[in-house]
């Protein structure tokens, strides 16, 4: 049995050890020599000035209790750890609702529209945009998923389950595993995320190309919104014109909440092939993945590390290409070997890929870690196409290191490719800089709004798998058109006629319990 975390990612179990939190400071210390690594322990949730719940709630299904509101306030952003490490807690839901039926899902969506009480939609509460948080809200429940959590059926023949949007990924995969079946989608947040949140976000999954966003794994939705429920039909494809499931992929609980999905399946890769490249400069390892990315080979993985990020996070001072390739059905040493040859000079090398996947699943518990140490270690990313990434790589590293110096003083940034397509790449950007303890949130604020304003003048999109929430907001509201806002707006008006649905996240307009009517 494990404990959540209260105040930071994963469960208390898993969180650094000694020796690592050593390793972490030694690692920032040969970096940053005067960086102040003073260490500050959480404060206790017991000893926290928490304000009472405004409302009072029917029935068995809701929560007002202390630590079910506080693990329900945010989502695990750095600004979410920085706040809870500081004691800063607020706003919190009133109430936590753990529906078990559909139908409870009915009634708690009536009786907040009928009381002007907001209903936030929470699948694992793993958000980095800010996108469960009850900000600028009056009154809130909390829609927590958890007990809707079972594959329901599987259909063998087409390789396809119905789910319940509340399972995490974990156990997911545990139940389709007697039918020799996967979902093969593994964000970074896998362990502790859910099937409806997924969908709710379009996130991206494992895959670095092809079938890698939860929309290409996804054959019909059924969703519950204030004016009805909405099941699509069960189609390999249609022509029937736009998709009712694209209206609610990303929707962010905005719309209605997914309740069960039909999923795409496949069956466990049992061939594969992997290798590590280094090269000499940044551009010639760029140029051999958009070969890669162009060639129809579709690697299961295509991750490219520039020289600060291979340093980090896999020990190699060279811009370093992981590759791999998996099948359950043939052999795939012939697509890695046309891979490599695509490569030219590169060099391949040995154990590059084995320390960076280490180091990519204990990267949420290090950056709480260093966190304490009043460090400040955040990531963003963006995608554009490869035309613009020159242009967009050049202006993002220059805002940011000219944000760090002015904010921080001193810092580094690093970037990586987590996926890649025919016509462009999704960077992702890490930043490491020391910060001042009291300041942290303010100081990452300043640094992603300088950032985000030099991607989006560059031509890039505001996020490419983190979704929008709160945090995104202003950029969103500038890269979509502005008649498919008036379509959208009217879209959440038809819905969600009382506007309950997780106020100020897609749509601006006045909502239920908001304080900005």
């Amino acid at each position: 049995m494990t404990t959540r975390s209260w105040w930071g990612w994963g469960t208390v179990e898993d969180a650094v050890t000694p020796e690592e939190r050593r390793a972490l400071a030694d690692r920032v210390r040969a970096v940053l020599p005067d960086a102040d690594l003073t260490f500050h322990e959480p404060p206790d949730p017991m000893s926290l000035d928490v304000p009472e719940s405004r409302i009072q709630p029917p029935g068995d299904l809701y929560s007002t209790g202390l630590i079910d509101r506080l693990g329900h306030s945010r989502g695990q952003a750095y600004r979410d750890i920085t706040r809870n490490l500081a004691g800063k807690v607020g706003p919190l839901p009133d109430a936590v609702a753990r529906p078990r039926t559909e139908q409870d899902i009915v009634d708690v969506l009536d009786w907040c529209a009928s009381n002007d009480v907001a209903v936030i939609p929470f699948g694992g509460g793993t958000s980095v945009v800010g996108g469960v948080e009850p900000r600028d809200l009056d009154r809130a429940v909390t829609l927590d998923l958890q007990h809707l959590d079972r594959v329901l059926e599987v259909d063998p023949t087409s390789r396809a389950a119905r789910i319940q949007a509340g399972v995490l990924g974990p156990s997911l995969e545990a139940q389709l595993k007697p039918h020799h079946l996967t979902l093969r989608h593994f964000p970074q947040s896998f362990e502790f995320s859910t099937l409806g949140g997924w969908l709710a976000t379009r996130a991206g999954g494992h895959y670095a190309t092809l079938h890698t966003h939860i929309d290409d794994l996804t054959e019909s939705l059924r969703v519950v919104t204030p004016a009805g429920v909405s099941e699509s039909r069960r189609l390999p494809g249609s022509g029937a014109g736009p998709s009712p499931d694209r209206l609610f992929l990303g929707s962010e609980g905005t719309l209605g909440v997914i309740t069960e999905a039909w999923m795409r399946l496949q069956s466990p890769p049992v061939h594969r092939a992997g290798a590590s490249v280094r090269f000499a400069s940044w551009d010639q390892a760029v140029e051999a993945t958009r070969l890669i990315a162009q060639s129809g080979l579709h690697p299961a993985n295509c991750r490219l590390l520039d020289p600060a990020e291979a340093f980090l996070n896999a020990g190699s001072p060279h811009s370093v290409l992981i590759l791999a390739f998996e099948s359950a059905d043939h052999p795939v040493d012939a697509q890695l070997a046309r891979a490599l040859e695509l490569c030219g000079e590169g060099e391949v090398t040995e154990g590059a890929s084995a320390r960076w996947r280490k180091s990519f699943l204990r990267m949420p518990y290090q950056r709480d870690a260093m966190a304490q140490h009043a460090m400040i270690t955040e990531t963003f990313e963006t995608a554009c196409t490869w035309d613009r990434f020159p242009t967009l790589h050049a202006s993002v590293t220059e805002a940011a290191t000219t944000a760090l110096r002015e904010v921080c003083g001193i810092g580094m940034v690093t970037c990586r490719f987590t996926h890649v397509y025919p016509d462009g790449p999704a960077p992702y950007y890490g930043i490491y800089a020391p910060g001042r303890w009291g300041s942290l949130t303010s100081q990452w604020d300043e640094i992603k709004a300088a950032v985000s304003e030099a991607l989006t003048n560059a031509g890039g999109t505001i996020t490419h798998h983190h979704a929008i929430g709160r945090d995104h907001m202003p950029w969103y509201e500038r890269q979509r058109p502005e008649v498919f806002n008036t379509a959208l707006s009217a879209a959440k008006a038809a819905l969600d006629p009382s506007g309950i649905l997780n106020p100020g996240v897609l749509t601006t307009q006045s909502t239920a319990g908001s304080t900005r009517r």
